[in-house]
């Protein structure tokens, strides 16, 4: 059925909200922060009380995740719903291997892509951003998304930080999305590393070895940190009103959030094994918090039957690059 974006005319956001659970068992593991560990913290709640709230997954991630979901590892294309979208391809070196705009993590502000002088140069132009090394100027954010959504669209849904043209060339996210996890509480276990040849590694003195467990040697314990939790929740947030500042056109804007849904609804359908040992479920449906009431997210299905033609309107208009893969090769010095 046909998105009902009309119920939406007067949103600036559209809020939504999923709940997981582990998909089997209790624990998870949530991400971790260099010198921090898990990101553990309190919320107030009523009476003077609080709960332990953990991030499971940080917004930097999640964006990365939900563009994983548009690249199929198995054909090492896209997939096939978002067929024709525009993206930047690089050829590294000779080595056979390539990467691109879509997976890599500061998407069109990838060094792989940045780098190339030739690229960096049109962009700039058609960005309307200074020449290399004149100073700033006034930022056109319109013309920098506009320049943005026709090499990769997930530069805008997902924001980008051109740093290396201009210090102000930055477009924030459209699309954002984090997961907590609610009344949580410590699983600590452990475990050991069994040597079956030398437990204790002092005896491969006999041998002329003199080493233990830093180079791998023995039975080496651990202690391992997991979590339990009340509620696990999956935050999404599409700023509909800064897509239409954009001024990218009715088209474009359908696009994006079109392909917005598309990427939660993927991300759920596909994505929650986050870790080895957090591996998610989704219980009942996505949710709409906001507008209260008037829309609800399609299904993955019907989503990937608008896309198409949102796709084809966004070409013909001229606003997607051509050929849509701008082909690139990073090069040894």
């Amino acid at each position: 059925m046909p998105i009902q974006w009309q119920q939406l005319d007067n949103q600036p956001r559209l809020l939504m909200e999923a709940q997981l659970q582990p998909i089997q068992g209790t624990r998870f593991q949530p991400t971790g922060f260099p010198d921090l560990g898990a990101a553990v913290y309190d919320v107030p709640e009523d009476e003077g009380k609080s709960v332990q709230v953990i991030l499971v997954e940080s917004a930097q991630s999640m964006a990365n995740r939900l563009e994983t979901v548009c690249w199929d590892e198995s054909t090492h294309t896209l997939h096939s719903a978002i067929a024709g979208i525009p993206y930047v391809s690089v050829h590294l070196w000779d080595s056979g291997d390539t990467t691109n705009s879509l997976l890599e993590a500061h998407r069109l502000n990838s060094p792989y892509i940045m780098r190339d002088d030739d690229f960096q140069t049109l962009f700039r132009d058609e960005a309307g951003l200074p020449a290399k090394n004149s100073g700033t100027g006034v930022l056109n954010r319109r013309r920098l998304a506009r320049a943005a959504f026709k090499y990769d669209p997930g530069s805008v849904l997902h924001g980008v930080f051109l740093e290396k043209l201009a210090g102000v060339a930055r477009l924030q996210r459209c699309l954002s999305g984090f997961i907590e996890a609610h009344d949580s509480n410590v699983a600590d276990s452990g475990g050991v590393k069994n040597d079956r040849v030398a437990p204790a590694p002092s005896s491969l003195k006999e041998i002329g070895l003199s080493v233990g467990a830093a180079e791998g040697f023995g039975n080496v314990p651990f202690h391992r940190t997991e979590y339990t939790a009340k509620r696990i929740t999956a935050y999404f947030n599409l700023d509909l009103a800064q897509i239409k500042a954009y001024g990218l056109g009715e088209n474009a804007d359908r696009f994006l959030g079109t392909l917005a849904l598309w990427k939660v609804r993927k991300f759920l359908d596909t994505g929650l094994r986050l870790r080895t040992a957090c591996d998610l479920d989704m219980v009942g449906d996505l949710e709409v918090i906001r507008p209260r009431e008037g829309f609800s997210v399609p299904t993955t299905s019907d989503l990937e039957a608008e896309l198409p033609a949102l796709i084809a309107a966004c070409a013909s208009e001229g606003l997607f690059a051509k050929p849509p893969v701008t082909e690139l090769t990073f090069r040894r010095k």
